[in-house]
C-alpha cells in the first residue's frame, strides 16, 4: 500500500494518506485562483485513500465556498493548504504539502477557460535556481 507523509509550513500539523492517489489536476478556476493567489491550484484526488492526522488536528480548520463545491483546509497557524475531504469518497490533497516525493505527474489541466492572463507563455521566461 502507498503511503504519503505530509505538514503544513510550520510543522505544526501532520498527517499520513495511505492508499492510491487517482488523480492530479492542476485547476486554473477563479476559485482556485482567489484560494491559492496564484495561477492554479495543484490538487492530488482519491476516492480510496485514508487520511490520517498524525499532529496537530486542532489546528486544522476548513472552508467551503457557499454554493459550491469549493472547499479547502488549512492550518490556521501558518494557512498552509492542506488534505481535505470533498465529500464521503473523495479526498483532496494540496500536491504542495506532501513531504514524500510525489511520482506521478499532473493528468490534466482543468477549468483551462478561466486561467490567468498572465499566465501565458511563462516557460519563455528566464530562470533562476535561487532569487536573482
Amino acid at each position: 500500500m502507498k503511503r504519503h507523509k505530509g505538514s503544513c509550513l510550520c510543522g505544526t500539523v501532520r498527517f499520513e494518506i495511505k492508499g492510491d492517489l487517482d488523480s492530479f489536476y492542476l485547476c486554473h478556476c477563479k476559485h482556485c485562483q482567489k484560494d491559492t493567489g496564484s495561477a492554479f491550484a495543484a490538487n492530488l484526488f482519491s476516492s480510496s485513500a485514508i487520511l490520517t492526522w498524525l499532529s496537530g488536528v486542532n489546528e486544522v480548520t476548513s472552508f467551503t465556498l457557499k454554493n459550491t463545491r469549493h472547499s479547502k483546509s488549512f492550518c490556521k497557524i501558518c494557512g498552509s493548504a492542506l488534505p481535505s475531504a470533498q465529500s464521503q469518497n473523495m479526498l483532496a490533497v494540496p500536491a504542495g504539502c506532501l513531504d514524500t516525493k510525489l511520482l506521478i505527474k499532473p493528468t490534466a489541466h482543468i477549468f483551462s477557460a478561466s486561467k490567468a492572463a498572465w499566465e501565458e507563455s511563462l516557460e519563455t521566461l528566464k530562470k533562476f535556481e535561487r532569487l536573482p
